[in-house]
């Protein structure tokens, strides 16, 4: 399946994504794994993306689309691909129309996870990240805790709370995607691809995209 996954930060993209992944082979793509892929692969527009990031630019939206239009047209995406918060602007979901209408991709829906302010800042207050890069592991100190004294249980590594991921940062960063990312719902509505998910569990979320998309 083809689809942009829309959600505010915290609403379960991530785990939606790795299960759409296990359902049907789709690739999991956010723009954060394109840019690294691009600057570690050394390709040209990587070279021109690491100029922007290296001296704490934005990459520009043409640049973006361009990388995006390389990694879409990869073997591995004939499958399918999940588009995990991108577009993140109306500019940049017009620019991906035009593009994927030039390489001639259909997009299957656009599934937008509906999770109430409250829950977001429960879930991600309560998230903890093990410190080692190498591993990451996500837990959630009242589902899912990690081990004895703070430590991973996959590493050993201690686990710490991200500096985006307190009270404050939390609501700057929801107001923001209100702002800048929200308005995309009206956006994908208008062209009949919207699906609007109020399922409050991952499991339901994937159910609810898996007969969407049937339904198309």
């Amino acid at each position: 399946m083809r689809i942009i996954l829309l959600g505010a930060p915290g609403a379960g993209k991530g785990t939606v994504a790795k299960l759409l992944t296990a359902h049907d082979g789709s690739v999991q793509i956010s723009t954060g794994d394109i840019l690294r892929g691009a600057v570690k692969a050394g390709t040209a527009l990587g070279k021109e993306a690491k100029g922007h990031m290296d001296s704490g630019g934005l990459v520009p939206d043409e640049l973006i689309m361009n990388i995006m239009g390389e990694r879409l047209q990869e073997d591995d995406c004939k499958k399918g691909f999940l588009l995990d918060g991108f577009p993140r602007t109306i500019p940049q979901a017009d620019a991906l129309g035009e593009m994927l209408d030039k390489l001639n991709i259909k997009l299957d829906l656009v599934a937008n996870i509906d999770v109430p302010r409250d829950v977001i800042l429960d879930r991600l207050t309560t998230r903890r990240t093990c410190s080692n890069t190498d591993c990451q592991e996500i837990y959630n100190v009242k589902s899912n805790p990690p081990a004895e004294g703070d430590k991973c249980k996959k590493c050993g590594s201690p686990v710490i709370q991200r500096a985006d991921e307190t009270v404050e940062a939390i609501n700057k960063r929801l107001d923001v995607y209100n702002e800048k990312t929200a308005p995309l719902a009206g956006y994908y509505e208008k062209k009949g691809m919207l699906l609007t998910i109020k399922e409050a569990s991952s499991d339901g979320v994937l159910k609810a995209i898996v007969d969407g998309v049937n339904a198309k």
